[in-house]
C-alpha cells in the first residue's frame, strides 16, 4: 500500500514515515504543506493519504480543505485526516459529499499504534473511520443548525428557500414583491441565526442553503 503523508511538524512526519515503513507500507512523498499533498497526489497516485488539518500558510483548515478538493478530483484514494482539531464545517462537507474511504482521526486519543494502522487501512480499503469525538462533535453541530432553522420567521424561510432555487437578491425581490433592501436584512438574519459569520474562505450563501437542504 502507497500512502502519502501531509504533516507540517517534522518530528511527527519523520515519525509517521518511520511507523509506516517498518510495517512495510510504501511512502512515496511526505509533504508539510497542503499544496504539497495535491502535487505529491498527483505524482504518485497513492491508495491512501494521511493529513492534518492546520499547515501553512495561516495554520487554520488548508489541510481539511485540500482533503476536499482530493477527494473530488481522486475519489479512490482513501483519505485519513489526523489532527489536534475537529473542524466541524469542512469535516461534515468532506463526509458528506462520500464518507466512503474517509476517516477522522484524533491525534491524543489514538493511544495505540495498530488502531492508527488499521484505520488507515480500512480507509485505503474503502471503509470509514471516525473517532467517536469527531462524530459527537459533529452531531452537535448538525443539532445547532436545526435549531438555527427552527428560528427563522416564515419569511426568511421563504427567501432561504429561494436562494436554494438559485435566486439572486434581485429576483427574490421581484418574485416576493419587496424591496432590494428588505431580503438584504432577511439575508443578513438567516446568516446570523444559521450561526454564518463572514468569512474569506466560505460562501456563506451556499452554506446557508446546504444547511437548509439538510435540514
Amino acid at each position: 500500500m502507497r500512502i502519502v503523508i501531509a504533516e507540517d511538524a517534522a518530528v511527527l512526519r519523520d515519525g509517521l514515515v518511520q511507523l509506516l515503513t517498518d510495517r512495510g507500507y510504501e511512502v512515496p512523498a511526505a509533504v508539510p504543506d497542503a499544496d504539497g499533498l495535491l502535487a505529491a497526489v498527483d505524482e504518485h497516485r497513492p491508495d491512501a493519504v494521511v493529513v492534518d488539518i492546520r499547515m501553512p500558510p495561516t495554520h487554520t483548515d488548508e489541510g481539511l480543505r485540500a482533503a476536499i478538493e482530493l477527494r473530488r478530483a481522486h475519489p479512490a484514494i482513501g483519505v485519513l485526516v489526523f489532527s489536534q482539531y475537529v473542524e466541524t464545517r469542512y469535516a461534515s462537507r468532506l463526509l458528506a459529499e462520500n464518507a466512503a474511504g474517509v476517516g477522522y482521526l484524533l491525534k491524543e486519543r489514538v493511544v495505540d499504534v495498530r488502531d492508527f494502522v488499521d484505520a488507515l487501512k480500512r480507509v485505503a480499503a474503502g471503509g470509514t473511520a471516525l473517532d467517536p469525538e469527531v462524530v459527537g462533535q459533529l452531531l452537535a453541530a448538525s443539532r445547532r443548525a436545526e435549531a438555527g432553522l427552527e428560528t427563522l420567521s416564515p419569511r426568511e424561510r421563504e427567501v432561504l428557500g429561494l436562494m436554494a432555487e438559485g435566486r439572486s437578491n434581485a429576483a427574490i425581490a421581484k418574485q416576493l414583491s419587496v424591496s432590494d433592501r428588505a431580503v438584504e436584512k432577511h439575508v443578513g438574519g438567516i446568516f446570523t441565526k444559521l450561526d454564518l459569520p463572514p468569512s474569506d474562505e466560505d460562501h456563506r450563501r451556499v452554506m446557508a442553503v446546504l444547511k437548509y437542504l439538510r435540514g
